[in-house]
């Protein structure tokens, strides 16, 4: 069985499509593997490294108003369109996969055209531009969030699979993490602001730490390397004592989200699946600079069940910090409620209903 996927620009839409790729690997017999890609974005890097194949096309995306800009865009669309057409005869590609971002489009629709079932999988809330043009014409349209149907009128077989999450999450144990880390009894509040840092976040949080001192408890901030220097000057001075650690870059993720009590961040789609899938109660600061305030949309869907706090960055300083953080960290109820809670938004077994559904049509 051959199989393209297609998912770029970000790791949120490109380990998704890694994730179901290994569980097809795993779980069927005689799996072929080719991923499409671009040259410029993060799947050269996370692709190669998962040790599977990328061929490049060359797309972009289209700017979201109406521009004599997107001429340039839709050519290369058309263009990407046609070799996509060729790439699948080549491969003879049985199943062709799109997890978000514009370079699954020309993927997708040329599949569409030659008739092969396609799965397209969305990891938000709101459904990004790719998904919402490619959803009428693909075979199985894959959501994380039961509110996204609503945004997908006139797309077939809409199936709730939620987003695929690391076995490395799924199998991490508390314990076993907060012994590897040395935590003791004290209430680990880990601080994350994304791969590259969120500068809004480090710097409230250099505030709070400033002002605030709260008893058995530990923060740890993962600053973005290109922040780890300012936020380490910001701090430099202040008494530590072990209540705060600062790294640049936290690799072992998987281990720190299971040692945390709390969890601050930003609120992508894939970071919130793994804080679900780990039963963590969370402060969710959405990211303003992304499109159609995506982030908003998916905190939004943790707040209505009572499994996170969101504060929207506009409003976020010390004080708004101070009052979310003691709320959870001062009622351990509450937390365990909220943790309970977003563990019960977790799918853990979204690889698997992502392959199912549509193997259910290749196989007819």
């Amino acid at each position: 069985m051959n199989i393209i996927l297609s998912g770029g620009g970000s790791a949120g839409h490109i380990n998704p499509a890694i994730a179901i790729a290994k569980y097809f690997e795993n779980h069927y017999e005689n799996v072929n593997i080719l991923f499409i890609g671009t040259k410029t974005g993060m799947e050269n890097e996370l692709v190669k490294k998962a040790g599977y194949k990328l061929t490049q096309i060359d797309v972009e995306g289209f700017k979201t108003s109406l521009s004599l800009k997107n001429l340039k865009p839709l050519t290369k669309f058309i263009l990407s369109a046609i070799k996509m057409k060729k790439i699948i005869r080549k491969f003879k590609a049985d199943i062709v996969i799109g997890t978000g971002g514009y370079v699954c489009a020309p993927a997708v629709a040329a599949a569409n055209a030659m008739k092969i079932p396609t799965l397209i999988h969305e990891q938000n809330v709101y459904p990004g531009s790719a998904i919402r043009f490619l959803a009428k014409n693909t075979t199985v349209t894959a959501i994380s969030f039961d509110e996204s149907r609503k945004y997908l009128s006139g797309a077939k077989n809409v199936v709730l699979t939620g987003n695929p999450v690391r076995e490395s999450i799924i199998n991490a144990d508390r314990e076993k993490a907060r012994a590897e880390l040395n935590i003791g009894d004290e209430k680990l509040v880990l601080v994350v602001g994304g791969s590259l840092g969120a500068m809004k976040i480090n710097d409230v949080l250099c505030d709070y730490l400033k002002s605030t001192r709260k008893e058995n408890v530990k923060f740890v901030i993962s600053t973005g390397k290109r922040d780890f220097d300012r936020v380490k000057e910001n701090l430099n001075g202040v008494r530590n004592g072990g209540y705060f650690e600062i790294l640049p870059y936290i690799h072992n993720m998987d281990t720190y989200l299971a040692a945390a009590d709390l969890v601050i961040c930003r609120s992508g789609a894939i970071t919130l699946s793994e804080i679900c899938a780990l039963k963590k109660p969370s402060i969710l600061i959405p990211s303003p600079n992304v499109t159609h305030n995506h982030q908003e949309f998916n905190a939004s869907a943790l707040v209505k069940e009572s499994a996170a706090i969101m504060i929207k960055e506009n409003v976020f300083d010390k004080s708004s910090l101070s009052r979310a953080v003691d709320k959870l960290l001062d009622n351990d109820a509450l937390r365990k409620k909220y943790g309970e809670n977003a563990y019960k938004l977790a799918q853990k077994d979204a690889s698997k209903l992502i392959c199912e559904s549509i193997m259910k049509f290749a196989s007819k």
